[in-house]
Formats: C-alpha cells, sequence, structure tokens
C-alpha cells in the first residue's frame, strides 16, 4: 500500500536514508518484505517451479510469503497509527482516518492468507477441509485486499477517478489495485468443490496469482523511491518528459 503519512512515522531515525538501503528506515522495511512476499508468491505460481521442488515446497514457499506480507502490513499499519496522535497503546481503534482503514483490513486480510496457506501445507485434506479452511480464508483475504486496495486508492486520488501520474502514490495504489483485482479472480477461479475437493479453474488460479504477484512487487519497489523522492518533494517525470521512469 502507498504510504500517505511520512511525518514523523516514516523513519525509525527521523531521517529518509538512502532510496535503495535504509534499514533503519521503517518504510524501507515495509517495501522489502512486500517485495520480497510478492517475488514469492510469483514464484509459487509458476507452474515450472512447483514441477521441480513438488507440491509440498510449493505451499510451503507461498506459506512464507504469507508471513512477509503479514509483517509489511503490520508495519504499513503501525505507520498509519503513529502518523495520526500520540499515544501507547499496541493497536488503536481510529475508524475516522481512511488510510487507519486501509492498513487495518489490509493487515486482516494477511492474516487469513496465512491460514489458507498454512493448511494448504497438510496432508491428506478432505474436501470439506479444503473448502472451509483452504479456500474460504483464501476468498476472505482477496476480499480484504480488494477492500484495502480502494480505500488506498480513493486516498491517493482524493475521489475514485484520478489521472495523477506524476505522482508515486497513485502508481502504487494503480499497481495494488490491478493485483488485488487479480488476486481476486484467482480466488473464484481457484474455488474448491466442498464435495469432490476438485478446483474450479486451476490454471486461471495460478495465471491470475502470478499476475497479482507481479503487479504487489512493483508496487513495493515504487515504495522505495516514494518514501524518499516525495518526503523531499520530488515527483517521477511526466510521460512526455523525453525519458522513460525506471520503475
Amino acid at each position: 500500500m502507498s504510504r500517505r503519512n511520512h511525518g514523523r512515522s516514516g523513519s525509525i531515525t527521523g531521517a529518509p536514508g538512502s532510496t535503495w538501503w535504509a534499514p533503519r528506515a521503517r518504510g524501507w522495511w515495509i517495501a522489502v518484505l512486500f517485495a520480497i512476499g510478492s517475488l514469492l508468491f510469483a514464484v509459487g505460481s509458476v507452474p515450472a517451479y512447483v514441477s521441480a521442488v513438488g507440491t509440498r515446497w510449493d505451499t510451503a514457499t507461498y506459506f512464507v510469503g504469507s508471513l512477509f506480507f503479514t509483517s509489511a502490513s503490520f508495519l504499513a499499519y503501525r505507520e498509519a497509527v503513529d502518523a495520526g496522535p500520540a499515544h501507547r497503546r499496541f493497536f488503536v481503534y481510529q475508524p475516522g482516518r481512511i488510510d487507519w482503514w486501509a492498513t487495518a483490513v489490509q493487515l486482516a486480510g494477511t492474516l487469513y492468507f496465512n491460514v489458507s496457506t498454512g493448511v494448504a501445507m497438510a496432508a491428506n485434506l478432505s474436501a470439506e477441509t479444503e473448502h472451509q479452511h483452504l479456500w474460504r480464508p483464501d476468498a476472505i483475504g482477496s476480499v480484504c485486499f480488494l477492500v484495502a486496495s480502494f480505500l488506498a486508492w480513493y486516498e491517493a486520488c482524493h475521489g475514485w477517478v484520478a489521472w495523477r501520474p506524476r505522482s508515486w502514490s497513485w502508481w502504487i495504489t494503480l499497481t495494488n489495485l490491478i493485483g488485488s483485482i487479480a488476486f481476486g479472480i484467482s480466488a473464484v477461479a481457484g474455488y474448491i468443490n466442498p464435495i469432490t475437493g476438485q478446483v474450479h479453474d486451476a490454471a486461471r488460479a495460478n495465471t491470475q496469482t502470478f499476475i497479482g504477484a507481479v503487479c504487489f512487487l512493483i508496487g513495493a519497489v515504487l515504495l522505495l523511491p516514494e518514501r524518499t523522492q516525495e518526503t523531499a518533494g520530488v515527483t517521477p517525470p511526466s510521460a512526455g518528459s523525453g525519458r522513460r521512469s525506471s520503475g
């Protein structure tokens, strides 16, 4: 998700640091953890990878990736919370802030992915168990990602429709929104019949997971220049500036 609040929460040390290497900055960790989780999901959805390592290691790849997602989402949640009034509580309820809702819902979605990918590592599951504890948490997590992405998009655009190609936040929320839509399609295609255990369309589910993960990876990488350049008042070049953006 885009980091809309830079202020005192942008860095553990109070300085933005380097764009590509700033391990003392919370925003840097958010980007890196999201990127690693996205990369693992993308790799796990490639059929050749499954054939090479086997189903067990493939499901483990997804599970580890989901843990990176959760770690990044928690840091993003804390960054949103810390941008508000000072407090001492670990979890804070701030329903009047759209960034709080976006990060809180996203964090909830990652927890559902933890459950889904964790259950997937178990062997000899019944069709009903796969439906209830594998597909359903995956579907709920995908819905959470969709809701969070739409909220982040609305916040970045100050409305539902906007064209802001010179804004890092606009590009980040756009790629995350596309990724969330792809994850949603994957969840529908990956429906598991509770009677037969058959997956509705495994090929499409894998394809959409790959597309979504790549979009999230792009969004995560873009968080790095957003963290430093927008803080410094620098925006990416427009499409007509005569040179291409490296993203």
